[in-house]
């Protein structure tokens, strides 16, 4: 039978980096899925593996200059991501200052993305979660454009649990390169630089 490695639970983290979405293949393309499939890009750029189980997530480890980051998938489903990335920062004492949260917002068009140093849920059941159970909502973030309701009787929830067309598949591409950029910047104190690159 196969074990997947138990993670480090000596290691000190100078930042997690976390993606939102919902565990699950049939939810793997949807557009809540956003902040998973960037931090997967990220990943792979990086030759990490996100498959480690702790914390109700899934977890990986990677270095950006010179300092030690906790990558986490929650797995929790969306709504309740908050549960997962406050028992990793509680663990691992980590400042929210030194959460960054990769997500989905449907009110920037596909293939935008906008970096925030904190800021409200705007109404993002994800990041309500963390804000609640953080007690803060000072922690940096990249929303990433996923467009808004093709109509206003449109169901969100159906919306955003909706997959990708293909176009917007390969648009998601370039934002996910955008955003491993930004993750970088943005671990090397240098957000300003990333928001001035990347906010549109």
């Amino acid at each position: 039978m196969f074990f997947r490695k138990k993670f480090d639970t000596n290691a000190v983290y100078d930042w997690l980096i976390v993606g939102l979405g919902n565990p699950g293949k049939r939810y793997e393309f949807t557009r809540h899925n956003a902040g998973f499939l960037c931090l997967d890009y990220f990943a792979d750029a990086q030759k990490i593996k996100v498959d480690r189980l702790k914390f109700k997530s899934l977890l990986g480890e990677a270095r950006l200059s010179g300092k030690r980051c906790l990558l986490m998938k929650p797995q929790t489903f969306m709504n309740l991501s908050g549960e997962a990335v406050r028992d990793a920062a509680q663990f691992y004492k980590i400042d929210p200052a030194h959460i960054l949260v990769l997500f989905d917002d449907i009110s920037l068009d596909p293939g935008r993305m906008r970096i925030r140093r904190k800021g409200t849920d705007g109404g993002h059941k994800g990041i309500k979660s963390i804000i609640y159970h953080l007690g803060a909502d000072d922690f940096p973030r990249i929303k990433i454009g996923v467009g808004a309701k093709p109509h206003e009787d449109y169901d969100l929830a159906d919306w955003v649990t909706s997959p990708f067309s293909k176009e917007d598949l390969k648009t998601l591409r370039t934002v996910a390169e955008h955003c491993a950029d930004a993750i970088e910047l943005i671990v090397n104190d240098e957000i300003d630089e990333a928001m001035s690159r990347y906010n549109s």
